[in-house]
């Protein structure tokens, strides 16, 4: 490659350096750890990252119902949604999130890091996220995630 040159990835390099991370959030801060897997999505951590393509790799996510946040965040934080009709917004406390889908935490926390557009959601697709220990890709051999 010249000096002075931007290189941009093709979609064939893109594709065929993917690899797949595994990430134990056993007693992880979840903004910290969110960063960190929003960057291994969008590929930033490779030398051939191009902003217009998805040069990211997988990462599966284990553990997640024990990801812990700082400060009083674990009793005060409340989620938004809103159905578009009036008088449609839903208000759901942390506790109850944790209790009935703990896996939910961690993918607001990645899905609001990428991008809003069909190149975030194809990135989002790349997240496999699991409560528990237990996960079905264990023939893509992934590896841990520092």
């Amino acid at each position: 490659m010249a000096k002075g040159t931007t290189h941009s990835a093709t979609k064939a390099e893109a594709l065929k350096g993917r690899k797949w991370w595994l990430v134990d959030a056993n007693d992880k801060t979840v903004g910290r750890l969110a960063t960190r897997i929003a960057t291994v999505l969008k590929g930033k951590h490779k030398p051939i990252y191009t902003p217009s393509m998805d040069t990211g790799d997988f990462v599966v996510v284990v553990n997640a119902g024990k990801a812990r946040f700082t400060g009083k965040k674990e009793t005060d934080k409340v989620f938004f949604t809103h159905t578009m009709h009036p008088g449609g917004e839903k208000l759901t406390p942390m506790d109850k999130l944790r209790a009935r889908h703990p896996e939910d935490i961690l993918l607001n926390a990645v899905r609001r890091m990428l991008p809003r557009s069909t190149l975030g959601r194809q990135m989002m697709t790349k997240l496999k996220v699991y409560a528990g220990e237990k996960h079905p890709h264990a023939a893509q051999k992934p590896e841990a995630l520092q």
